[in-house]
Parts: C-alpha cells; structure tokens; sequence
C-alpha cells in the first residue's frame, strides 16, 4: 500500500460516520443498552490535552461495547453557564452568550477532530432556554416539597467590587479579582436541603461497588457523619442558651469555657452586654479576612473573650467564660463549641495560653502531671455520680441523663450543609421566584417558564446582579394578586446546571417535559461515568441527591445515577501541570496536524494507566505513530507470499498468541481499565505476527490474525482501522464490526519454551511442561547439554524458577 496518510483518513472517516449516523443512539427495549458519559466540559475556548485524555478513554469504552454488540449511548453537551463568561463580557466588551457560542462551535469542531463517537444529536448547551427551562421547574418542584428556602447565610464580601464571592474566590484573605480585603457579610440567600438526604448519600455508597475508594471516602469525610449530643448552656442572666454539638458528652464535668465562632449571632445578639465589644467586633474583622480553610488549619489559636457575658454549665452549675475563636466555623454543628481542655489538645492549647483551668474528667493512667490532653479511653473522675463509669459507657449513659434533664438529647450531626445556590451573578438561570410586597415570596407559573435571561443588561464588574440594571426584567407583575412586584435577580449556581444533565441526554430535545421517563429508565444508570477526582465532593454529590430528588419526583426509578466511576489523572509536561501562565500547554491541534488524532489518542492511552498521572513526551507521541505505521505496513506483509508453507505447530502457535490477546485486551478495558497494558499486548501480536515466517501460505492464518489485530486497536485508533477494514473488503464499518471472541481452548499451553539465565547472562532455552514444578524444572535444565556444559566445576548458589517465565542461576 501506500504511505499512511493520516489527514486524508481521518476526514474520510470522520465525514463518514457523519454521514452514515454510526454513532446515533436509539431505545432498543429488548437489547442491553451501554451509558457511556465522560463529565461535560466548559466551554472555554480551546481543548486541552487533559480534555484529549478525557473523551479519548471514554470513547474507548464507547467503541468496545458497541463492538459488543450493545446499544451504546454516548452524547455530549456543554456546562455553558459561569463566571469566566462574565468575566470575558467585563475584560472584551463581548456578551457572554456571543462568548461561549463561539468557544463552543471551536471545541465543537476540535472534539469531531479527535474523532470521538458522539451523538451529537443530543448536544446540550446548559445556557440555552430550553435546557435552563427545566432547572426553574426543578427549583418550583423543590420549592412546593420543601427542599428549597431562603434564609440569611454569612457569605463571603468584597467591599471594592461590591459583590459575594466564592470560598475559591478568596485567598489569604483577599479579593482574587482586585486584590482587596474581603469580609464576612449576612445576605438573604436561596438553598438546597440536600441535608435531607444526608444519610442516604452515605448509604448509597453500598451500592456503588464501581466507584474507588478514595472518591467514596471523600465523600464520606465531607459528608461528615457524627454522632453526638446537642447540650444547652445557659447564658447568666438571660432565658438565652447557648447551644452546642459534641461528640464528647462522657466529658461534659469537664467543661472550663465556651468558644463561638466570629459569626455566631451571639455577638451582635447580646452587644450591649458585651464590656469590650469593640474589641470583639475588631476581632471578627480580622477573622472575616481569612478563609475557613486557613482558620482552621493554622498552628496558632487566636481568641478574645466576651467579657460581660458567662455561660453556665447546667450539669455542674458552674460559671464559665466565652470567647470568640476564628478556629470554630459556622459550617458545623452550631457555631459553639463546649472546650474540654483536659481532653481535647486544641482546648489545652487555647486554654495554656489564656491562663483557663483544666479539670481532669478522664483518668486512663497513673500519671499525675500532664503535658498535653489526655484524649485516649479510660474512667470518669470529677463528674459526680458518673465517676468509676468508663468512658466509652458513658457516651450513652450521659447523654440519656442530659436528656432526662431536659438541656439536651442524642443527636446525629453532618458536616454536609444545605446547598446554597445563590449568585449575585448574570450568566446563570434565572431563579423564578417573584417578591410581592402583599404575597411574599411566589414562584412564577409554569406556564410562564422559562424565566428568560434579558441580553440587555449592564456589565461592569462591580456592583450586585447585572440583572438589576434592566428594569423590565426586574419590574414584573405578582401572578396572585397582580400588584407591581419584584423578580428575584439572584442566578443559580452552575453545578445546578450540571447536576441532572445525564439524564437530559436520555431524551435531550424534548420541549414538553423534562424528559420521557420510559426513555430515561431504560438509559439510566450510566454505566460508566468519566472524570477528575477534584469533582469528589461537590458535582458528584450533588448529581448523586438531584438524581434522589428526580426518582422521590416519580422521575426515575434507581437509586443512583452512575454504577461506575473512573476518575483520570491529569496530563503534565516534565512533571508540571499544564498551563497557560507557565507557557507549556501543548496543542491538540498541532499534534493532529503532525501525527494525526490516532497518534494522540494512542499515546494518551498508552503512556500510563488512565487514572494515574501523565506525562507528556514527544518521543512517545513519534514512537506511537511510528507503531500506527508499523499496522500499516503489516497488511502488505501478510499479503505477500512466502516460499514456505506453515507446519500444523507454526498455525497453532501464532493463532494461541492471539486468542490470549484477544482475552488480555478484552479484559484490560472491560474489568481492569488498563489500556497501556492493553495496546501492549498488542504491539506484542504485531512483533509475532512481523516475525512469522508463512504468510499468505497458512490457510489464511497470518490474514485472520492481521485482521484481529484491526478489530482490537479498533477503539484506540479508529480512523486507521476503518481504513484497513475497508482496502481488506469490508463494507460495513469497523465501529459496528462485533468484537473478536477468544477460544478458550487455544490459549491453554501444555508446554512452554523458557530462557536460561546463568550469572545474568543467556546461557540457552529450555522446553518445560507448563504444569512442571520448581524440582522438574531443575532437571530438565541440569539435563540439558549444552547449559550442563555452561555448569560443569561450578556450585549452584541460587536456582530461581519464575513459574513459567524464566529460569535464573547464580554459580560461583
């Protein structure tokens, strides 16, 4: 044949696929169907080598399971709302929508380049109406059960641009825009109770056996599941408690002082009684500027002391003090924490440096002077009638008895708080909620979703929602009482958008309802999702409960959305992440130009296993098109004839090297997601097939391998196999081909020709019955005359048998 032309082939195919509709997916009810969905990318203008390594391992699964004969679903879509559109409207004087369709119609173009087997029938975009529509439904669903509300939340300020930023949107403190210091600050603000579903996201990790380890002990840990008790303390003076969480109830006798975190409405609550409030509130502006991150990992605890105000530890009746503490959030359990020095090394170290006293309630050795807390088991002391109790009994004993007297009860508390999906934003969905000074708070009709977003509005980068600047989006009618009201100006947050758009590809045109359940139930659950593990503990959460909300709406019937996770690792150049601020991204498009996507595809998929870290490698990426090549060429090979025909023992070798490698690769992506170990195994079929002596004079054996060779890089490299399918005869695409099956029986060896090592060097080969143990083995090489030769006066100090592998001896 002639060279391998890479770009006349992979438009030829590409257009062919177009054309032919190979891709598009339909319900088939009495065939298994296969989701296969990578995690939809942002449109932010220009692939990148990790979204390459992204699509490139889902298309793989696509390819494989529908070379498998199942009904594959694998569609793509855009997360097209977010901040850089706005930011890019601010920055370039476009409008955010102008903005993202032109990046979307460039990555559009660069994904059908790599030649990624979408169906692009169901193409989404999350900024267009008919897909926002449904997230106002949602959110007016949400609302009549009781999962959406509006509650005043400590939000983070940045009094330059007048405008709430993301916790990710603060550092050391300031503005990641201008620079400036940022604060804490109460708005008005729309949450998710995702809270209600807590439990049952922990749960549901029982059925999701496909997922790692480490994904589901993340979630896990944020999720936070703890069980303690709620204990009320007294404020002296008042009808006021001051409540809190703990996991420690066994050391309630042993409380010395408070501690609250800046925000706790305590503060501002009781300002008249506290004696250095100025001093306070100074305080609580400094901790305002720091992050909850950098609050609660920082070395150094820092407080000052609400003078003028005490709590009262109704178990003992004793007084204590309260401070103010940047180390307590608001983000868990209450906002107050009750300190026991004595058995807890934060409280001891705090307490050490404001001169608190620290009473032992926990006694678990004989040492009488401590240096640090105590924080392991052992008996009560100095709790009353508890005392001699053993401190993992009195967890439950104390709690009932808290109970019984009526300051507190048994309790289970998450770190998982209520989804707050409040932005003070303009490219997002609008919330449909409408502010009527005589109604309150009314949701617009359904009839009148979608709630549109206006193009005519102002952007200026400060300020609140640029959606305020058009009075006729803002100026609306109340649907009960029709008196002048208010539109909410509020936008959602962007993982709204992407929490249920799995479920949209199932029936993603569908301008009636939300989608076909019939649809949706036979597509879902994804069978294979695709994605970062930085994706951990927010979007897959968050589609694990919008996914509980659908099937508790009648929407869906399963549990939960994705049975298998695969989470890649990134792509990195001599060990650094790729980015445009360290001028060393690759582009995708120079490589295709150069190698062709094949080539891309091939390296990406076999430089390393898919969720661990790669490298990227020019003399990978030319050793890759240099094998590409090597498959080209092969088909000339098996096509000329050799002078010598093949014995029985030569077809059957050469055809139990391929059934093996049909079962390795077949297992490599189906069980073991290893796809390097998988091409490998290829290349290796490619070297026995170059270096078998009796082509086209074996009954067509050699042709029948070079075939299989086609059908199994086929998901790896499928322009160039299509190619060759189609100068082999075919007339039906490879892509629809079904994929080889191995003989069982053919891969079964009786016998086995090994290599012989002497002091390191290769001293001769020896044939061994597979089945033969490590003494048979011994001697039949000691048997054998020209290595017997290679050990004549010499002593054996090692005889090492890897069991069908290699023999290695160590003589002096």
């Amino acid at each position: 044949m002639t060279d391998y032309n890479h770009s006349d082939v992979e438009k030829k195919w590409q257009k062919k696929w177009e054309e032919n509709k190979i891709f598009e997916s339909k319900e088939q009810y009495g065939k298994e169907k296969y989701y296969c969905l990578v995690m939809l990318p942002y449109p932010s203008g220009n692939l990148h080598m990790g979204h390459v390594r992204n699509y490139s391992i889902g298309d793989v699964f696509a390819r494989f399971h529908k070379m498998r004969g199942k009904n594959v679903l694998h569609p793509i879509g855009w997360d097209a709302f977010g901040l850089p559109a706005e930011n890019a409207a601010i920055k370039n004087k476009i409008h955010p929508a102008k903005w993202t369709k032109q990046n979307i119609a460039r990555m559009r173009e660069q994904l059908k380049a790599l030649g990624i087997s979408y169906d692009w029938n169901r193409e989404i975009a999350t900024c267009a109406p008919e897909y926002y529509k449904w997230n106002q439904l949602f959110f007016i669903k949400m609302w009549e059960k009781g999962l959406v509300f509006r509650k005043s939340a400590n939000v983070n300020w940045c009094p330059s641009c007048n405008t709430v930023l993301a916790n990710e949107q603060v550092s050391n403190g300031m503005c990641w825009r201008c620079d400036s210091h940022t604060e804490h600050r109460d708005l008005e603000q729309w949450f998710v109770k995702i809270t209600d579903y807590a439990n049952e996201l922990l749960e549901g990790h029982k059925q999701l056996g496909g997922w790692s380890e480490q994904v589901l002990s993340m979630q896990k840990n944020w999720i936070g599941k703890s069980f303690g008790a709620e204990v009320d303390f007294a404020l002296k003076g008042t009808d006021r408690k001051l409540k809190v969480f703990t996991t420690r109830p066994d050391t309630l006798f042993g409380v010395t002082f408070m501690v609250v975190a800046p925000e706790h409405e305590i503060i501002n609550g009781m300002k008249s009684q506290i004696t250095n409030y100025d001093e306070v509130a100074k305080y609580v502006i400094e901790s305002g500027r720091k992050s909850n991150i950098e609050r609660s990992s920082s070395k150094e605890k820092t407080g000052v002391r609400l003078n003028g105000i005490n709590a009262i530890n109704l178990a003992t009746g004793k007084e204590i003090p309260i401070f103010t503490a940047d180390y307590v959030l608001t983000g868990y359990g209450t906002g107050a924490i009750m300190a026991v020095p004595a058995h807890d090394q934060r409280d001891w170290e705090f307490a050490k440096k404001y001169n608190i006293p620290i009473i032992e309630v926990i006694k678990g050795d004989n040492s009488s002077v401590r240096k640090h807390a105590y924080e392991e088991d052992g008996v009560l002391v100095n709790s009353e009638q508890f005392n001699s109790i053993k401190s993992t009994e009195a967890f439950t004993v104390v709690s009932e008895w808290i109970e019984k007297q009526s300051f507190g009860k048994k309790t289970v508390n998450f770190k998982l708080k209520d989804w707050l999906i409040s932005r003070q934003r303009y490219w997002g969905t609008p919330i449909p909620i409408i502010h009527c000074e005589y109604c309150g708070i009314v949701p617009v009709p359904e009839k009148d979703l979608p709630v549109m977003l206006p193009e005519d509005v102002e952007f200026t980068g400060e300020g609140e929602s640029p959606l305020k600047t058009n009075k006729a989006f803002v100026n609306v009618k109340c649907p009960k009482c029709n008196m002048n009201a208010k539109r909410e100006t509020d936008t959602m947050d962007t993982f709204v958008d992407s929490s249920w758009y799995y479920a949209r590809y199932c029936d993603a045109h569908n301008n009636s309802v939300v989608f076909d359940s019939t649809k949706t139930n036979y597509w879902m659950p994804v069978n294979q999702y695709v994605g970062g593990i930085e994706h951990a503990c927010m979007h897959l959460i968050y589609s694990r409960f919008w996914y509980k909300v659908m099937r508790d709406l009648g929407l869906v019937k399963y549990d939960e959305p994705f049975t298998n996770l695969l989470t890649q690792g990134m792509v990195t150049l001599n060990g650094s992440v790729m980015s445009k601020s360290k001028g060393n991204i690759v582009s995708p498009d120079e490589i295709i130009e150069k190698y062709g996507a094949d080539t891309v595809r091939l390296f990406i998929l076999f430089a390393t296993p898919p969720q661990k870290q790669l490298d990227w490698s020019e003399e990978g990426v030319d050793g890759c098109w240099r094998f590409i090549n090597r498959i080209w060429r092969l088909f000339d090979v098996v096509h000329t004839k050799s002078d010598i025909s093949a014995s029985e023992k030569d077809k059957t070798n050469i055809l139990r090297i391929m059934h093996q490698t049909i079962k390795k690769v077949t297992d490599d992506i189906e069980k073991e997601f290893q796809f390097n170990t998988a091409i490998s195994s290829v290349m290796e079929l490619v070297n026995a097939l170059y270096a078998y002596k009796y082509h086209s004079n074996d009954d067509g054996v050699s042709l029948e391998v070079y075939k299989t060779v086609v059908l199994l890089m086929a998901p790896f490299t499928p322009h160039l196999c299509e190619e060759i399918w189609e100068i082999l005869g075919y007339k039906e695409c490879i892509s629809t081909y079904l994929w080889p099956i191995y003989d069982e029986s053919m891969i079964k060896q009786s016998s086995v020709e090994l290599p012989v090592q002497i002091n390191g060097k290769l001293k001769g080969k020896v044939i061994i019955s597979v089945e033969s143990s490590e003494d048979e083995v011994k001697k039949i090489v000691e048997a054998d005359e020209k290595i017997a030769l290679q050990l004549k006066d010499k002593q054996i100090i090692k005889f090492i048998y890897v069991k069908n592998r290699i023999i290695t001896i160590v003589v002096k």
